[in-house]
């Protein structure tokens, strides 16, 4: 009896050992994404339960089959935590907020970033964003909003600015030469009532002329020089209240209008275009208050007007590399102030007068590649101290000159110029020359 007893005990041990092994594979294929069953067995000293822990823990083995032991249990404690919510930025003031979205968005299209500028633009502190600068509003002195944007120098690279620029309502100033910012200037920038600077030179846009600055009444400086816009300047842009327009390095091609000498602008460069024609006389009545006038490497043409005498303020004239033809007129003596003077590279003939190179501040006058047959005494005293530069003229007793055919073919066919009475005329009271026709000559 004692006998059966012990049979029927191994007998309920080893059903039970097989009905918990059933148990643990079902389990296991319910879960295939686990490697091993997470079950918890109480283990007591002393009791059955125990020889199953061994028998896992490999410390003897008595059943006629292979257990399927469950992995070691990992404790949530050893876990990382997980936030518990959302971080919520908070901003200075709510046009920061409004602003934020903005800036992102712009940052996710910027596709070169090499001096690591954009790992600044983080967080709600926008004030703090490298390029990016806050002031109070004028229409909320106790706001605070992006009023400028300085991105000189930083070589960002990115296929448009739309999206970003006009959306900057209280944008005052933005600057931003020298990156690679594309594409075309979005209509919207009108909308910006506060903008007074705009800078977008040394970059790569192109397209027209961006038409939106017109109209804008509280724009005073206009920067768009090194950058691939074509066509024709609106005229309108030359009577408007700019203090600075910067529109060379283009592509733009157009005659310049006969209302540039009613401009009000201050600084105007437009050199290296394609600007064609002859130069209108109120031109340098326009540039009467400019140090510097830069007309070179466009496609100018006709004669010089005695007006260019007017520019009393101007130490810098460079309209070399035109195809200006005709003489140069006395009235250049009166530029007092003049220190450079380039007309290289034109179609000018006759003499070089004596009363500009009498200038006392010239430094360098360059007349090369042209057509010049007479050069007096006091010129040649500046050939000999390296001011004056007249190779590749026609002086016949001067080296460096163009050859006697290319000459003869220049002169072979004449060019006149209208009013050439004016050209012997000087528009200013302290030299003792006066026109050869004085009655005909117009007051300044």
């Amino acid at each position: 009896m004692a006998t059966m007893s012990t049979i029927s005990k191994i007998v309920v041990v080893s059903s039970l050992y097989i009905l918990l092994v059933c148990l643990v594979l079902h389990t296991t294929a319910q879960d295939s994404s686990r490697e091993g069953l997470e079950f918890t067995i109480a283990i007591g000293s002393g009791s059955k339960d125990s020889d199953l822990s061994k028998e896992c823990n490999g410390e003897h083995h008595t059943l006629p089959f292979k257990l399927n032991c469950p992995l070691p249990r990992t404790h949530l404690a050893t876990l990382p935590a997980l936030p518990s919510k959302r971080e919520v930025l908070v901003f200075a003031d709510r046009r920061l907020a409004v602003v934020y979205p903005i800036i992102q968005k712009f940052k996710s299209i910027i596709t070169s970033d090499p001096l690591g500028i954009t790992k600044t633009w983080l967080g709600s502190d926008i004030c703090s964003y490298k390029g990016f600068y806050c002031d109070n509003p004028p229409d909320n002195k106790s706001a605070i909003a992006v009023a400028s944007i300085d991105f000189n120098g930083f070589q960002l690279t990115a296929p448009t600015l739309d999206g970003f620029l006009d959306q900057l309502s209280d944008i005052a100033l933005f600057h931003a030469n020298s990156n690679n910012f594309a594409g075309t200037l979005s209509p919207n920038i009108a909308k910006l009532h506060y903008l007074y600077e705009l800078d977008i030179s040394n970059n790569q846009f192109s397209g027209p002329f961006p038409t939106a600055v017109l109209g804008m009444g509280g724009l005073t400086f206009l920067d768009i020089r090194f950058n691939f816009f074509t066509g024709s300047v609106p005229a309108q842009i030359f009577t408007q209240n700019l203090d600075a327009l910067f529109i060379n390095n283009n592509n733009f091609m157009m005659q310049l209008p006969n209302n540039i000498g009613n401009t009000h602008v201050l600084y105007l460069t437009l050199a290296n275009n394609k600007f064609n024609g002859p130069l209108p006389r109120n031109i340098f009545k326009a540039f009467s208050y400019l140090a510097e006038v830069l007309l070179l490497n466009d496609q100018l043409t006709g004669c010089i007007p005695y007006e260019i005498g007017l520019l009393k303020k101007a130490v810098v004239i460079d309209a070399g590399n035109n195809q200006l033809s005709g003489p140069l007129p006395f009235s250049l003596a009166c530029l007092e102030n003049l220190e450079q003077l380039n007309f290289a590279g034109n179609l000018l003939s006759g003499m070089v007068p004596e009363v500009l190179c009498e200038q006392g501040k010239l430094v360098n006058l360059s007349l090369s590649d042209n057509y010049f047959i007479h050069l007096g005494p006091v010129c040649r005293i500046l050939i000999e101290r390296g001011v004056l530069d007249v190779r590749n003229n026609c002086i016949p007793d001067l080296s460096f000159q163009k050859s006697v055919v290319d000459c003869a073919n220049f002169f072979a066919h004449p060019r006149f110029c209208p009013r050439m009475w004016s050209y012997t005329y000087i528009p200013c009271n302290h030299f003792p020359y006066i026109s050869s026709i004085p009655e005909m000559a117009p007051s300044p």
